[in-house]
């Protein structure tokens, strides 16, 4: 049996942790800072990284775990948590939802082979039909959840709440030489 690509995203949780990290203590007035526009806060963006991983992986590539998240399908497929700005999010379902969302990511990269990335799966939308391979959503994902989360990053660093740093986990410290 070939092993998951999971070696091959190792730092991806990193970042869904250090955003956890961020996210865990926020009060409702620091979730609801603005990120790139004044109508969407941080709690609108954070939903909006879990609620895509829980879409693509088990709407779209039919997964198991949906069930495990805090998302109703009708949330999954049509409207997300962060189409609904009139219900702000605590800082405790921000961070249920990323952890039980990136537990679907992990058992994904477990059971997904660098043979089977090239698999696809259609989706219609807007009338059209989208065909996307295992390989293209999970690039879908990282540099979502990577875009995302950079603009969390800057609004809390802009209000002195610190930056995210994605990457802290995957650092070396080279001895002297």
């Amino acid at each position: 049996m070939t092993a998951g690509v999971a070696p091959f995203y190792a730092g991806w949780r990193l970042a869904n942790d250090e955003l956890i990290a961020a996210l865990q203590h926020l009060s409702p007035a620091q979730l609801q800072l603005p990120v790139g526009s004044p109508t969407w806060p941080v709690w609108a963006s954070a939903a909006h990284i879990a609620g895509p991983r829980v879409y693509w992986l088990c709407s779209v590539f039919k997964e198991p775990g949906m069930e495990t998240t805090p998302f109703t399908e009708d949330e999954i497929v049509n409207t997300g948590w962060e189409d609904d700005l009139d219900h702000p999010r605590r800082a405790d379902e921000l961070v249920a939802a990323l952890r039980s969302s990136w537990a679907i990511v992990e058992h994904t990269l477990g059971v997904w082979t660098p043979e089977s990335l090239q698999q696809e799966a259609r989706r219609v939308r807007n009338g059209t039909v989208q065909i996307h391979t295992r390989q293209s959503v999970l690039m879908r994902l990282i540099t979502h959840d990577a875009f995302h989360c950079g603009e969390i990053s800057l609004t809390l660093g802009s209000h002195g709440f610190g930056a995210i740093d994605m990457w802290k986990g995957l650092l070396r410290v080279a001895a002297d030489r």
